[in-house]
């Protein structure tokens, strides 16, 4: 059984119609993840136990606390899998409010995205970067045919970049926001460029999924579901190409359509 570590088996009870049949099953582990920084816990996160040290990186990242990769001395994974220690130069500012409530307004020719009490400006992408239609849904297809455990489990969701050069990066876990930091944490810690990369996700488009795109200057956001409308006006204030339904030829592309052409 493929990723067997993540993998557990369990007995159900399987209905059809007026049949009932006892089966074996597999599901998703689920496991709290605790992040030290500098020998302080600063958040547990419940995620599957894989990829810690790029999840770690990713999330502290998007959060703008580590603002470089070069930034970090060390990371460790403890032996369980289940704690990161990380010891880093940090934004001192992003750490305290790292849990204060989010917003997001924008700028003249810019935005700014951050939490209230430490708003961080991020300039408006204008990035040249495009990529076709039929690029588009060839990769689609292959994000959902290739994701094994959500065939297996129908319990993960999924992040992949696509980059520059057509090659891929991937991550999976039981959130949404968690796969994202997982993939830009593994595109960090291997010095690959994202700004110049189309993020596909699984879920919904919401304003904190297109947030994580403005934050590592990812210009160009594909989903096979449906945008929230705070999604589509974070899109739009910071220059995201946003694109949801693409399913098959088809999708809708909700702002900065101009990338999208060849």
């Amino acid at each position: 059984m493929p990723n067997s570590k993540y993998l557990k088996t369990i007995i159900i009870d399987r209905v059809n119609g007026d049949e009932i049949t006892e089966v074996e099953d597999v599901t998703i582990e689920e496991a709290r993840l605790n992040v030290y920084l500098n020998g302080e816990k600063i958040i547990s996160m419940m995620c599957i136990p894989k990829d810690q040290k790029a999840h770690a990186i990713g999330f502290l990242m998007s959060e703008n606390v580590i603002t470089h990769v070069s930034d970090v001395e060390s990371i460790e994974v403890s032996e369980d899998g289940l704690r990161v220690d990380i010891k880093a130069a940090v934004d001192t500012d992003s750490l305290q409010n790292l849990y204060k409530e989010k917003t997001l307004v924008s700028g003249c020719g810019g935005g700014i995205t951050g939490n209230v009490a430490g708003s961080l400006e991020i300039p408006f992408n204008q990035t040249s970067f495009v990529i076709s239609p039929e690029t588009i849904s060839d990769e689609v297809k292959k994000f959902y045919a290739d994701s094994e455990l959500y065939t297996l489990t129908g319990c993960v969701h999924k992040a992949t970049l696509f980059l520059e050069d057509k090659s891929t990066v991937t991550a999976e876990d039981i959130g949404r926001h968690n796969a994202i930091d997982k993939v830009v944490g593994k595109c960090k810690i291997d010095g690959l460029d994202t700004t110049k990369s189309v993020l596909f996700v699984s879920g919904r488009l919401s304003s904190e999924m297109v947030v994580k795109a403005v934050m590592h200057r990812i210009p160009i956001v594909v989903s096979r579901t449906a945008p929230t409308y705070l999604g589509v006006q974070t899109a739009n204030k910071h220059g995201i190409t946003l694109i949801g339904f693409a399913r098959g030829r088809k999708m809708n592309i909700y702002t900065h359509s101009g990338r999208v052409h060849g």
